[in-house]
């Protein structure tokens, strides 16, 4: 049965008139320090839930900037539900960030608490951050409304759509436009996870307003665990962005150690990541390890150039994500004592790639046939190898 969004009508349009969807039906794209949110690429702001030490935050910075992510992320004034929790370096933790932010190449965002802070906050950060207990907080909202700055804008954990995007209102009204809204999960009856990540959040904000949305999979679940899966739900959900908490020792966190992935972590879910978004088509940022290229070539043939490079990243980020659901495929035949291999499929494959060749100006069947065996053959050898399988051909193509 085919769900249809209702779209806004003309009363809750004048609850918010600069943030609905009907304002700028194209959609609104919004940089952070030259990073754009909203537009083709799906864009990962990363780093620790909070700034400790210079040490950790410069660690952190450069580990998310490696793998790919385009923000950084850092708490340095922290609202914690406990009066005797970490409540952030303040200050301090600013300058701490921002030089990390410089030193990896990262624009950087970070949570602005009260009115008097919002002016040291934007003197450092590129983006000012509403957390979840001020989405309400309206002097705030107004403040930031003249900060200069944009605005991460996140869901309270009680708070309903069209609240968060009155709060956004708040922002727009004030003389601010750039405004990304974030869902950062709701509070549930269940205990299971930290909150319950409202994924719906998306496609319904998708259909009421022309701002951008990230998700944050780190508070929406409590759980580093969850963090990959979620993500990947995000993507397919239609986000434009994901914010993450990545340290560099999660079981010596000040804050939010539970949630944080570590830099490997990150880095294998950024990988994974790749072919998700390429599905979905977008372009996720290439590890900086992977990609030393020039870019921003200001001639005709440089810029077909830089597009045939965003193609080869995507091309390869599919064929990682393809031998990596080949293995997940083989281990499970092999722990049911199925054979890796089935010819018919194999060669169903290579059938369809053909039919489904590109008409004129593509490639032709004969070449599509050998590019998919190319694909098949190599990947039949990763699956040996990682599963320790004798080199027979018994690999499987999918």
């Amino acid at each position: 049965m085919a769900v249809t969004i209702a779209q806004p009508g003309h009363g809750r349009d004048l609850a918010y008139p600069l943030a609905a969807r009907t304002a700028r039906p194209e959609g609104s794209v919004v940089e952070i320090g030259g990073v754009p949110f909203g537009g083709r690429e799906l864009v990962v702001i990363a780093g620790p839930c909070a700034v400790e030490t210079a040490e950790q935050v410069h660690a952190a910075a450069h580990a998310v900037a490696e793998a790919g992510a385009r923000v950084l992320r850092g708490g340095a004034f922290k609202p914690r539900t406990s009066p005797y929790a970490f409540q952030g370096l303040g200050v301090e933790g600013l300058h701490l960030l921002a030089e990390a932010g410089r030193a990896a190449g990262l624009p950087v965002v970070t949570e602005v608490l009260a009115t008097e802070d919002v002016a040291v906050v934007a003197e450092h950060a590129d983006a000012l951050q509403v957390g979840a207990r001020n989405v309400q907080n309206f002097a705030l909202l107004k403040a930031l409304g003249r900060a200069g700055r944009p605005v991460l804008l996140k869901r309270g954990m009680s708070t309903t759509i069209e609240e968060l995007l009155m709060a956004a209102e708040y922002v727009l009204a004030h003389g601010n436009p750039d405004v990304i809204l974030c869902e950062r999960g709701i509070r549930s009856f269940d205990p299971s996870t930290r909150n319950t990540l409202d994924l719906a959040a998306v496609p319904v904000l998708a259909a009421l307003t022309h701002l951008p949305v990230v998700i944050d999979p780190s508070h929406g679940t409590g759980r580093r665990d969850l963090v990959a899966p979620l993500s990947k739900a995000a993507v397919a959900a239609g986000a434009d962005g994901l914010i993450i908490e990545v340290h560099p020792d999660p079981e010596t966190a000040w804050s939010d150690g539970p949630q944080s992935l570590d830099p490997r972590m990150f880095a294998d879910l950024m990988r994974e990541l790749a072919g998700y978004a390429a599905l979905e088509g977008r372009a996720l940022a290439a590890p900086r390890w992977r990609d030393a290229r020039p870019r921003s070539w200001s001639t005709p043939v440089g810029a077909y150039r830089d597009q045939i490079d965003e193609v080869d990243d995507q091309i390869l980020a599919l064929l990682e994500h393809r031998a990596e659901l080949g293995q997940r495929l083989g281990r499970i035949k092999v722990a049911a004592g199925q054979p890796l291999r089935v010819p018919e499929r194999e060669q169903d494959v290579i059938d369809r790639a053909a039919a489904a060749a590109a008409g004129p100006g593509g490639l032709g069947p004969d070449a599509v046939v050998r590019v998919f065996r190319a694909i098949v053959s190599e990947t039949r050898a990763v699956q040996e190898d990682r599963l320790e399988v004798p080199s027979a051909g018994l690999g499987v193509a999918g």
